[in-house]
């Protein structure tokens, strides 16, 4: 019997001890995998060595190597325990060879196991050399792909987050140490320097000289860490040397690895404008009441006089001088009903410029005038607007004012901590914009609600009794209605109700 023989007759055995090696000596990898599979993979690898050892054909081996190599490969095996798995056939075959075989015979049967064994413990190893660097080769263009992927990604996301800075029309900036090391657009062009002239100047540059001692921020951010204010108001310095009003909002944040100051500059020019305009005309209405009440009592007495006058100079007892004397009276009591009738006047026709506008921007304008009166009362402002509210015909101005004038009524009534819920939709009936103010603050007497319009009404006692009347005229003049009724827990409601066209408005009120 020769090696071929014995290969042939004694595979079933072969093939059984070498798979129970395999499940309990090489590896905890081998001893998982079902008995089943090991017969599968050891039978084909032992009719792959009896054919390279009876006659030379490797073939089989080739076919079996890279079959198992896959396999073993994708579930984790290490080349070692492969090898260690392939020398078991050895172990096992070697005991077999040496009770079948004749002494003469045995040497060369051991050479050939060997040569068979050594050509595929090379493959194998050439085998998974080759599948573990196609494996780093994919990988690092897995890797590489990922990368550039990433780097795309944090390219767009820098370049969308620039372009957001860039855009804003308030002014951005980060304050490092006092200076400033990133600022964007508009930040230079509200103080009026190109951006290479802003960059690493020191934030004192930029402050007129009367806010430097009320700001923290322009000394080092260590010390500002303790007295930095989140948002305040100040004179900022532009290159031309004018002085102008600036809101700024910042924060303590790291920026490239040290802290710094990051802010919103905001120009808040027009805003204090309108403040002031605001003021003025409440200012105004009071003079207007003063100088209303002046009137009415110098009024009674003139008519009385001029009467008086009138029917001397109707008589015929008068000499010359006497008859000049009282036509020169006569003269300046109309002189003085001229002025008193001036002083009447305050509330002359006044011109509206129309345009097409936003009720919700304008209203959001209005509560950022309100700003610190809201804040002030801590009052908690609600907007509810309707999606695609359709833009109104309206003298913006005119308007603003008339809102102004609604908003601070109810933001008067209010307790501190108070609600204001402000509402702006489509009408249900169509073709118009509702508009309505509803406050939680005291309320109005019922008997004073058909009073609540008249000029010079006010039960609060510094009350003029002009805004809800000008509020009225003003809303009015555009064509629109206003009325006002009881909340439903507390407080008053003003509704007002727009029309989208423009056939109802007045050109003067």
């Amino acid at each position: 019997m020769d090696i071929s023989q014995v290969l042939l007759s004694r595979r079933d055995e072969i093939t059984r001890k070498w798979a129970e090696r395999l499940k309990k000596d090489v590896s905890p990898a081998y001893s998982a995998q079902p008995m089943e599979d090991l017969y599968r993979t050891v039978s084909a690898a032992a009719d792959a060595n009896c054919a390279a050892i009876a006659r030379h054909d490797f073939s089989q081996i080739d076919a079996v190597i890279e079959w198992i190599g896959k396999m073993r490969s994708k579930t984790g095996f290490s080349l070692s325990e492969v090898e260690k798995a392939f020398e078991l056939y050895r172990a096992v075959l070697l005991p077999i060879l040496g009770r079948d075989l004749p002494a003469r015979d045995l040497l060369r049967a051991v050479q050939q196991v060997n040569e068979c064994l050594s050509y595929t413990l090379s493959k194998f190893s050439d085998y998974f050399q080759a599948l573990h660097e196609a494996e780093i080769r994919d990988y690092a263009r897995r890797l590489e792909a990922k990368v550039k992927k990433r780097t795309q990604q944090l390219a767009e996301s820098e370049a969308t987050y620039r372009t957001l800075v860039e855009k804003i029309r308030d002014g951005y900036f980060v304050n490092q140490g006092g200076k400033i090391c990133f600022a964007n657009k508009a930040f230079c062009t509200m103080h009026g320097y190109a951006k290479k002239e802003v960059v690493g100047r020191p934030f004192a540059d930029l402050v007129a000289s009367e806010s430097v001692e009320e700001a923290p921020w322009i000394i080092s951010t260590d010390t500002a860490r303790a007295s930095l204010k989140e948002q305040y108001i100040y004179l900022r310095l532009h290159k031309n040397g004018m002085r102008l009003p600036t809101e700024n909002t910042v924060a303590l944040a790291s920026y490239q690895g040290r802290m710094a100051i990051i802010g919103i500059c905001r120009d808040i020019t027009e805003r204090m404008e309108i403040e002031r305009r605001v003021r003025e005309a409440e200012g105004l209405a009071r003079i207007g009441h003063l100088s209303t009440s002046l009137a009415h009592e110098i009024r009674n007495p003139l008519s009385s006089a001029k009467m008086s006058v009138q029917m001397i100079l109707k008589g015929k007892m008068l000499g010359p001088t006497d008859q000049r004397r009282v036509e020169i009276l006569a003269q300046q009591i109309s002189r003085l009903e001229n002025s008193v009738t001036q002083m009447l006047d305050l509330a002359r026709p006044v011109q509206f410029e129309f345009a097409s506008a936003s009720m919700t921007r304008l209203i959001d304008a209005c509560l950022e005038i309100l700003d610190a009166k809201l804040a002030e009362k801590q009052v908690h402002v609600r907007r509810s607007y309707s999606k695609e509210v359709p833009v109104v015909v309206m003298d913006e101005e005119k308007m603003e004012q008339a809102m102004v004038n609604l908003l601070i009524n109810a933001i008067e009534a209010v307790d501190n901590g108070g609600r204001i819920h402000i509402t702006v939709k489509i009408s249900r009936k169509g073709g118009a914009v509702e508009v309505s103010i509803r406050d939680n603050g005291c309320g109005v007497r019922e008997e004073d609600l058909p009073y609540i319009f008249d000029p010079f009404f006010s039960r609060k006692p510094k009350g003029t009794g002009l805004g809800l009347a000008n509020a009225r005229r003003v809303i009015e003049a555009h064509g629109a209605s206003i009325e006002v009724f009881p909340g439903k827990k507390s407080g008053i409601c003003f509704r007002m109700v727009f029309p989208l066209t423009p056939d109802r408005i007045s050109r003067k009120k």
